[in-house]
């Protein structure tokens, strides 16, 4: 099936999840916003994303590191379906390995309310103010980026806790946006 293929059915936002404790939140938060989605297995093979009405990919959380052999890892296809793709604290780190970033342990772990500073209002933090609380949870971050990245925003101790690939449609987040500790949400 051609990916210029018009779809039948609600518009809907595929959630990867990558063991997050979150995922159901997320998922919720999607139907909040107004769209369908579903939770799918990292697992699933690229040909079943290209059956729905597909108008965005979540890559969620989740315990493992990208690092340790075993981490679960969908197909990097993902970024060839011509959808928005955000990706959430371990969704994120998987995200940027596979765009050519380096992910590695983090200096200091944060988990909690952190203060994420805002480098723009526009995009993604549209509404958003330059200084937020966000809910950190993670033992990796990324560590470096080429080029084709933009930083969005930073925390004391994570500088890249928020990013954007400049030609490929992808948004991480460091933070969890989907959580109540997570004052302000993100116009995605």
């Amino acid at each position: 099936m051609s990916d210029t293929h018009t779809k039948s059915g609600p518009e809907t936002v595929l959630i990867i999840d990558f063991g997050s404790q979150y995922a159901q939140l997320i998922a919720r938060r999607v139907r909040e916003a107004g769209a369908f989605s579903l939770l799918v297995s990292p697992k699933t093979p690229i040909d079943e994303f290209r059956t729905h009405n597909l108008v965005g990919i979540i890559l969620s959380g989740g315990p493992s590191s990208v690092n340790e052999e075993g981490a679960p890892k969908c197909s990097e296809e993902i970024f060839t379906l011509g959808v928005p793709v955000l990706g959430i604290c371990y969704g994120m780190q998987l995200a940027c390995s596979f765009l050519g970033g380096k992910v590695e342990g983090a200096h200091a772990r944060e988990y909690g309310r952190s203060s994420l500073q805002v480098k723009s209002n526009e995009g993604l933090f549209r509404g958003i103010p330059t200084d937020t609380a966000v809910w950190m949870s993670h033992g990796d971050q990324v560590e470096a980026l080429d080029d084709s990245f933009e930083v969005l925003a930073t925390t004391s101790t994570c500088p890249m806790a928020a990013v954007v690939h400049k030609t490929i449609p992808f948004y991480g987040v460091q933070f969890h946006p989907e959580v109540t500790h997570t004052v302000k949400k993100l116009l995605v």
